[in-house]
């Protein structure tokens, strides 16, 4: 098939390796513009335009779809499919019109369970007990368009923000080469989403990434879990802001306040929650980098009765 793709972030990377990697003709790449990025904040390339050099692929990077230019353009190319990754960018309706089967999005989640910036985060948080992938047609609305084909996978009790993105991004390739060639033969039936059973998956924010010792230890584990990489849950340590990057919720209640650690060993630092124990396995003092509870220990000693948290 002749595709244009449209993706910005490293999630959208296998897919679009899996594209070239089954014969069809990618016409062009669009991606977000190059960007300030690091300590240097020099301009930095996305993930996708990366790819796309390396491979020889023509890579677009306007600041907008909305000019009536941008639908010509896209309309010279006359794409059977426009596939949509985790652009960035909104498409309007001169956009979408363009391809012959029109633009199909790849969206890490079972819509409509999650519709929003970030499916996989908020999936791990709810405590949802499996997530996975949808191949989508898009209209206007906000992920709202009928569906083509979905995967699912578990979500345990070890997985991160960062292992699930992984998982969704190579599950959601494979699917989108099998629907398109599905597709390609009238083969395929979208199925309408119901609307009452979405949820937003809202973009996370940094302030949210406080523990709330008073919470229960299961929901500070899922949030922990879920924002490792980021924005990586935080707590405070002698003044200073202590990072939580991986985390296990114990049964269990003594009479200490919340956010009092209870013991600290090479197992790990358990942390009296409003209820059950939060057991923090992998944590980064200020200005340190992430350690293990024995290592951190080694260089942090944290006696039974000392209080995390403001």
């Amino acid at each position: 098939m002749k595709l244009v793709f449209a993706g910005t972030p490293e999630f959208a990377v296998p897919a679009l390796s899996a594209l070239l990697a089954a014969g069809h003709r990618i016409l062009a790449v669009y991606t977000q513009p190059d960007r300030p990025a690091g300590r240097g904040r020099k301009l930095a390339q996305s993930p996708v335009k990366q790819f796309a050099l390396v491979h020889g692929l023509e890579v677009r990077q306007p600041t907008s779809l909305k000019p009536d230019t941008e639908a010509e353009a896209l309309r010279a190319l006359a794409p059977d499919a426009m596939i949509v990754i985790a652009y960035g960018l909104l498409l309007p309706r001169s956009i979408l019109s363009v391809p012959r089967l029109g633009c199909i999005n790849v969206h890490a989640s079972l819509l409509p369970r999650w519709r929003g910036a970030a499916p996989i985060q908020r999936a791990i948080e709810a405590g949802d007990p499996s997530t996975g992938v949808t191949i989508m047609q898009m209209e206007e609305g906000l992920d709202t368009g009928p569906m083509l084909a979905t995967a699912e996978t578990p979500i345990t009790v070890t997985d991160t923000g960062a292992s699930l993105h992984d998982r969704l991004s190579t599950l959601g390739a494979r699917l989108l080469v099998d629907t398109l060639a599905q597709l390609d033969q009238g083969a395929v039936t979208p199925q309408p989403q119901d609307g009452t059973q979405a949820n937003y998956a809202a973009k996370l924010k940094k302030e949210e990434a406080r523990l709330d010792w008073s919470s229960d230890a299961a929901a500070l584990a899922r949030r922990v879990r879920a924002f490792n990489p980021w924005p990586v849950a935080t707590s405070t340590f002698n003044g200073q802001t202590l990072r939580v990057w991986m985390a296990l919720a114990e049964h269990g209640m003594h009479e200490a306040a919340p956010g009092t650690v209870l013991s600290a060993d090479a197992a790990g630092i358990r942390v009296q929650c409003g209820r059950d124990i939060l057991c923090i396995t992998q944590l980064q003092a200020e200005g340190g980098k992430p350690l293990d509870a024995r290592t951190f220990l080694n260089g942090h000693p944290l006696a039974p009765g000392t209080r995390l948290g403001p």
